[in-house]
């Protein structure tokens, strides 16, 4: 059932990512293909201008590590966004997996 706010918005779909049935979009993959590629970027450039490690930012994409403060922080200065944009989408993707782990023991 849509909700309604206080401005008279109807917000329609899963009110939280819980309710999503498969996951959301991991950070690496957002990052990969909605920022990097259209900005023209490699990896090898990304990290340099972030001041990162390669293994790092790949690790990243390949779903192998999560986004930190640090390279939340990072990522919005080169991208020129908030920070808190990249925090969401790991909080995100952390909470959906622990649910799911959780659902699944019983």
């Amino acid at each position: 059932m849509p909700t309604t706010s206080s401005a008279r918005t109807t917000i329609r779909g899963p009110r939280s990512v819980l309710e999503l049935k498969r996951p959301p979009t991991s950070p690496g993959e957002m990052l990969l293909k909605e920022f990097l590629k259209p900005a023209g970027l490699t990896q090898v450039e990304a990290a340099r201008r972030m001041k990162i490690p390669l293994n790092r930012l790949n690790e990243i994409i390949n779903g192998k590590r999560g986004i930190s403060a640090d390279t939340a922080l990072r990522l919005a200065r080169l991208f020129k966004m908030s920070p808190e944009f990249w925090m969401a989408l790991q909080a995100d993707w952390d909470l959906w997996h622990a649910a799911h782990e959780l659902r699944q023991a019983g």
